[in-house]
């Protein structure tokens, strides 16, 4: 195997997350091949080096990753564990490894979640300086206007913070029924962001489904249905 940042092989392997993992090289809390490493630069052959953590070695599992993408129902939390006994997207996904959710959809937004053991993986997608776009279809309360959409791709203020410019399309609007249907990309992933956009500007959302994480969909997913990445599918999030 080509030799890899140590932070790198950390976060891969489940220790921590890629920043918490340069503060556990730089407290010298990693050693390899009986030296305590603090340089964040170090790179190491997992093949060969022997990696330890507060003593412990540190199993080479970089073979072993896995990565699923689900159609998440509504009703179905993205947590691993929940303390009201709500049905888990871990419930959904029965397999061996154990997995994470790769950011969160809340309950009553549906599509598409990808699952990992992978932290490197997850790191590509959450950091916001990798840019990753996460696609909503948003059917919400009312005929929205042109001024209004021009106030989601501009950005709009949420608690304490502006959003970043959206991509925002009108898919339909229907009259009899005082809806409109919407289709909103953005790079960020704050907590119910689409949902609070849509309120800033005056709109209720009524029902949200993530379409798409970059260019990924689960249009041939069935809800509550999941299956592996393509070797394709993760090469495009980790270049």
């Amino acid at each position: 195997m080509e030799p890899i940042r140590l932070q790198k092989f950390l976060a891969s392997n489940g220790i921590a997350s890629r920043r918490k993992c340069e503060e556990l090289i730089r407290q010298g809390k990693i050693t390899v091949n009986g030296k305590v490493v603090t340089q964040l630069g170090t790179k190491v052959n997992p093949d060969t080096d022997q990696i330890l953590y507060n003593g412990k070695k540190i199993e080479n599992k970089t073979n072993d990753f896995i990565y699923i993408l689900l159609n998440k129902p509504i009703g179905v939390v993205t947590t691993a564990k929940d303390q009201f006994g709500r049905e888990s997207v871990l419930d959904l996904v029965k397999v061996p490894q154990r997995i994470v959710p790769v950011g969160r959809l809340d309950m009553y937004t549906s599509g598409t979640l990808i699952l990992t053991n992978d932290g490197d993986f997850v790191y590509q997608l959450t950091h916001p300086k990798h840019e990753i776009t996460k696609t909503y279809n948003a059917t919400i309360a009312g005929k929205i206007t042109q001024e209004e959409v021009e106030m989601l791709r501009n950005g709009v203020k949420i608690e304490d913070y502006i959003t970043r410019p959206a991509k925002v399309k009108i898919l339909k609007i229907e009259e009899q029924k005082n809806i409109s249907r919407l289709e909103i990309t953005i790079h960020e992933g704050k907590n119910r962001q689409v949902r609070k956009m849509c309120e800033a500007i005056g709109k209720k959302v009524i029902a949200l489904h993530r379409s798409k994480i970059g260019d990924l969909h689960v249009k041939d997913l069935k809800l509550g249905t999941w299956r592996y990445l393509k070797k394709s599918e993760i090469q495009k999030f980790m270049k």
